[in-house]
């Protein structure tokens, strides 16, 4: 028996005989194969989307409707402090540790048995820094000896897991002109891969890879045409031309922040991004589809070279973004497997695309009441209704503010960050979606570095009385809604689904939920005290499966919603992670 095998024993066998928990154990790191394999192993979760495709599916099945109603919770890790809004982190478990950030850029390890705090790390934040949307971090990345993260300073950091101490730390971009960085890092090849945040300050979207061990920047890929790309520091090839879909120098400042990070396939060997709003949101500065901001793009490991591109929102006049990610699977059609992605676009429509080529498949509208656009073309281009596009500020009387339109969905989306899941047991994509529309009108702007960049005022209301927020079990094979459960105040929080035939998500009233993932019927629920807008996870240790979210209301919600936000007036904030587990006595049942 080796040394190290010889210290966990006694380890345990010392646990057993005091009645403490056993200590976790000593990290053996993340290898790429685990990354690969995460989406079929059950004793852990190393990646952000439980595995590198994003489809957030786990085969364990111990927790099903039957059994469900024997989960409890086995403890609560409160993150401390003041900073206590905007919990939106996926939590990742290896080896007896949690590893989860928190608000304001922090990271903790904690005891996946007990909940007890291992180390925690806090970026320590300057003043100055420029979030849109809330002082959120959705994740981190575990690959070797290291946990990866971005701060909201725009800056990406490597720490020890077992110490928290820092390994390296590397600029992203500058946070004094708006860049700055929320997404969970994706892991690819030795490479970490990741965006930018900033779209609102007219900073420049793009995708980087670096390299996992040193953080050294290996290609740069901007996303909107005309900026040149970079490989091993030298110049690459440039993204499209200058001024094919872009007027004058609006290029420059043109948006496309990939601030929401990637998936990756290994049976293409693709990533694939989702890139943002244009800037600024003033359409009529910037005639012409604007390339390559609201699309999902798709690009080469190695050199960061874009193999297709598909644009949701050719000219997006809304914010309607096209950051939501593309999740790769397999779709069943005709009596052909077709090798798939589907994404539910901020637009409102779900879609699905060929994700060898791009080439468009389907596109069917999931939230109700759609009024930019009259439908999808067979391109899969939007057939637009000029009459809901906010009007031309220079063609009004005082030249201040343009025509007022209310448009559907709300510039929040029929879907925003809030991931979506897919089971390949019944074929259905779980998405959080909700119903709102805007009042929305442009306005004069100039860019100006560090300062918003959007050129629009907006007013967002609701368009059903009774709810705002929808989760829909959709099929990609027709597009048709299977099952939806409503929700009173909009839904902000991720999704799991699970082979116990189950889907897990939060809501802002502060309930994690369990729904029959074939009828939506809610099967089991638990007031954690404060909103969940996070993505829940689940694994098995000692013979149990364990159910794990972050728990504390912030988000874009509270902060843009207008009208909407009084449906979560009164929500208190909060900073905590939740385990629940089933005991093996319950499971066996």
């Amino acid at each position: 028996m080796r040394v190290r095998d010889r210290f966990l024993a006694a380890v345990g066998a010392m646990a057993l005989l005091t009645g403490v928990a056993a200590m976790p154990a000593l990290a053996e790191g993340v290898s790429e194969q685990d990354i690969l394999n995460d989406a079929k192993t059950t004793n852990d979760v190393v990646t952000y989307g439980l595995g590198p495709q994003g489809q957030r599916y786990s085969p364990l099945k111990n927790i099903n409707r039957d059994t469900i109603k024997g989960l409890v919770p086995a403890y609560s890790f409160s993150f401390g402090g003041e900073k206590q809004r905007g919990q939106e982190s996926q939590a990742l478990v290896k080896d007896g540790v949690i590893y989860v950030t928190g608000s304001y850029s922090r990271v903790y390890a904690i005891n996946s048995r007990t909940g007890e705090k291992i180390w925690e790390y806090d970026a320590r934040l300057p003043e100055g820094i420029l979030p849109c949307c809330d002082v959120v971090n959705r994740g981190a990345a575990l690959y070797k000896d290291k946990v990866i993260f971005g701060t909201l300073d725009a800056k990406l950091v490597a720490l020890d897991q077992k110490t928290g101490k820092v390994i390296w730390k590397k600029d992203i971009d500058d946070f004094k002109a708006g860049y700055s960085y929320t997404a969970a890092p994706l892991i690819v090849k030795n490479k970490i891969i990741t965006g930018v945040s900033g779209g609102e300050f007219g900073i420049v979207g793009r995708v980087e890879a670096r390299d996992a061990d040193t953080g050294e920047l290996i290609w740069q890929r901007p996303v909107i045409e005309g900026h040149m790309g970079t490989l091993n520091g030298k110049p690459s090839t440039m993204t499209g031309k200058v001024n094919e879909t872009w007027p004058g120098d609006m290029w420059k400042f043109g948006g496309g922040a990939t601030w929401l990070g990637g998936t990756y396939d290994p049976d293409t060997n693709l990533i694939y991004f989702g890139t943002g709003n244009p800037g600024p949101w003033n359409s009529a500065l910037r005639p012409g589809d604007n390339k390559w901001s609201a699309s999902r793009i798709a690009l080469n490991p190695e050199n960061g070279e874009i193999v297709w591109g598909f644009q949701t929102t050719p000219h997006d006049g809304w914010d309607f973004d096209g950051v939501n990610e593309f999740v790769p699977f397999e779709l069943n059609k005709g009596g052909k497997t077709v090798k798939a992605g589907a994404t539910a676009d901020r637009n409102g429509f779900f879609y699905v695309l060929d994700r060898t080529n791009g080439k468009f498949i389907s596109a069917t509208p999931f939230v109700n009441k759609i009024n930019w656009a009259k439908g999808i073309d067979d391109n899969g281009r939007p057939i637009y209704d000029d009459a809901f596009r906010p009007g031309d500020p220079t063609k009004s009387e005082d030249g201040k503010k343009g025509k007022t339109v209310f448009a559907v969905p709300s510039f929040l989306g029929g879907k925003n960050w809030m991931p979506i899941g897919y089971s390949p047991d019944t074929k259905l994509f779980y998405v959080p979606s909700n119903e709102w529309g805007m009042d929305i009108w442009n306005e004069p702007v100039n860019y100006k570095k560090g300062a918003a960049y959007l050129g629009a005022g907006f007013t967002i209301k609701p368009v059903f009385d009774t709810h705002i927020g929808s989760l829909k079990a959709i099929d990609p094979a027709t597009g048709k809604v299977a099952w939806e459960y409503k929700n009173k105040a909009p839904l902000w929080a991720g999704v799991l689904t699970t082979g116990g035939n189950l889907v897990f998500t939060g809501t802002p009233e502060g309930f994690l939920k369990a729904f029959d993932a074939k009828t939506g019927e809610e099967v089991w629920k638990f007031q954690v005290g404060t909103g969940v807008v996070a993505s829940p996870i689940t694994w098995e240790q000692d013979g149990e499966q364990w159910v794990g979210v972050a728990a504390g209301w912030g988000g874009a919600v509270p902060l843009w919603g207008g009208e909407v936000a009084k449906s979560t007036a009164g929500i208190n904030q909060g900073g905590s992670f939740w385990a629940f587990k089933l005991p093996k006595t319950v499971a066996s049942r």
